[in-house]
């Protein structure tokens, strides 16, 4: 299970080193090569909580492969695509895939393990989570930079294939089987609710991920403004559907769960800084410094390293630090990121300094997510997983998306207020993004803060 999440998050930022590749071999333009990349994520953020749902309807075993199957059948028309509509269309029955899979993985862990097994268990999924954006990274650097027989970035898509086929056959064999006499009784799809809740993560997601590209026009301002009116509703709806006896799609006691709210905002905080702080980089080390496709993906491997070591050891540590560990976590990132800034602040490389401080990314992202995730859903009720794993799932998500277009629109604007491109004036809008990306993360360790006095 594990592995396959671990596929389907790569394909969020694993494209985004091969896109000058694509661009070039498809003849795309600056708006198809954006819905490339974003075609992806939207399908993705969209579907994440029907997914979620579906595998209570259906069975998470059914669901998990079903998702599977498309993602995989999806990376191979992607791999194949001959041209830029082809390859957008594709990238969303890809994201699809994804977001019907990817949620049954936390109901599978809730409903199969307990205890310290489950603690285990989550570590794992939380430490996968989070390094596959860096990853995605460094494999689609590696891979475009390969060429493998003269095929350009056409295998970011097709390494997928084999891995899917494999998985397909082994989880048919090891997962284990739904429970159909629970399926019968389990709630209904709640379909006004999905409507509300696809519309409005759409007209939230569409404006982050084109915004900045379009220029904020006023569309995207209305698109948001929308977006907020109909959570309102969503929110409305599902409280007063609640009340009459009948099925919401997000059930209100997992919102009340003890620590649920504040863990919501500190994924949010951690994922914006994570993406945020992935492309702004990404932005600087290729477009300011010139880096290959091989060392721009190569150069985010420390922090993806450290950050899988410690979010699977970080339960190991010494129970005194354990309450510590979030706000600690929070503050290490922020020096971290302040510290990459500071390192490329003159337009070089940074040296040993840098590596240093992506040792702090890596470590203060896992502390301030592993924790996080773990403690919101360890006590989690069997019956609710679905709910509280799609509804992080999603948050997870928008945070990424969040980060991205608040700190890449940050990155951009003071590049076009800076005058003449170079790799010194791409390192001082960097410094300026590192340094709001720290206020970000010290946000987060107040939060840290609060749910360690409760």
């Amino acid at each position: 299970m594990l592995a396959a999440q671990f596929m389907a998050l790569l394909d969020v930022f694993i494209v985004n080193v091969a896109v000058p590749t694509i661009g070039s071999d498809l003849h795309a333009s600056g708006a198809g090569l954006q819905l490339v990349v974003a075609g992806y994520s939207v399908a993705y953020a969209v579907l994440l909580i029907t997914g979620a749902r579906l595998g209570d309807r259906l069975g998470h075993r059914r669901v998990w492969l079903t998702g599977l199957a498309v993602f995989t059948v999806a990376s191979l028309a992607c791999g194949l695509a001959q041209g830029t509509g082809e390859l957008i269309a594709f990238r969303v029955v890809q994201g699809a895939g994804s977001a019907v899979m990817i949620p049954q993985v936390l109901s599978l862990i809730q409903r199969h393990f307990a205890g310290e097994g489950r603690a285990r268990a989550l570590g794992a999924y939380s430490a996968v989570l989070a390094t596959g954006a860096a990853a995605g990274q460094v494999l689609g650097g590696v891979l475009v930079s390969a060429d493998l027989f003269g095929t350009g970035w056409r295998p970011v898509f097709l390494v997928n294939v084999p891995v899917g086929v494999v998985l397909l056959a082994v989880g048919s064999r090891v997962l284990p089987r739904d429970d159909t006499r629970a399926l019968e009784r389990t709630r209904g799809l709640d379909l006004p609710g999905l409507v509300l809740l696809g519309a409005a993560v759409s007209l939230l997601t569409v404006p982050l991920v084109l915004g900045q590209e379009e220029g904020w026009p006023l569309w995207s301002w209305l698109s948001l403004a929308g977006a907020a009116v109909l959570f309102g509703l969503f929110c409305a709806y599902e409280s007063r559907l609640a009340r009459r006896g009948g099925a919401p799609l997000i059930a209100p006691r997992v919102l009340r769960h003890p620590g649920m709210g504040l863990a919501v905002f500190r994924i949010t905080a951690v994922m914006a800084v994570n993406g945020g702080f992935l492309f702004v980089l990404t932005l600087h080390i290729q477009g300011g410094l010139g880096y290959s496709a091989l060392r721009a993906g190569l150069t985010f491997a420390p922090t993806a390293v450290v950050f899988g070591l410690v979010g699977l050891t970080w339960r190991s540590w010494p129970a005194r630090w354990q309450r510590a560990l979030v706000p600690a976590g929070f503050a290490l990132a922020g020096a971290g990121v302040a510290g990459v800034g500071w390192a490329l602040r003159d337009g070089g490389d940074g040296g040993l300094w840098l590596y240093a401080a992506f040792t702090g990314v890596g470590m203060g992202l896992a502390l301030s997510f592993s924790p996080t995730l773990t403690g919101a859903l360890a006590t989690v009720r069997a019956e609710d997983a679905a709910d509280a794993g799609g509804l992080l799932a999603t948050v997870t998500q928008l945070g990424q998306l969040i980060g991205v277009a608040g700190f890449g629109a940050l990155f951009l604007d003071r590049l076009e207020s800076l005058g003449a491109p170079g790799a010194y004036t791409s390192a001082d809008g960097l410094l300026a993004c590192t340094y709001a990306l720290a206020a970000t993360a010290a946000l987060g360790a107040v939060a840290g803060l609060v749910r360690g006095r409760r």
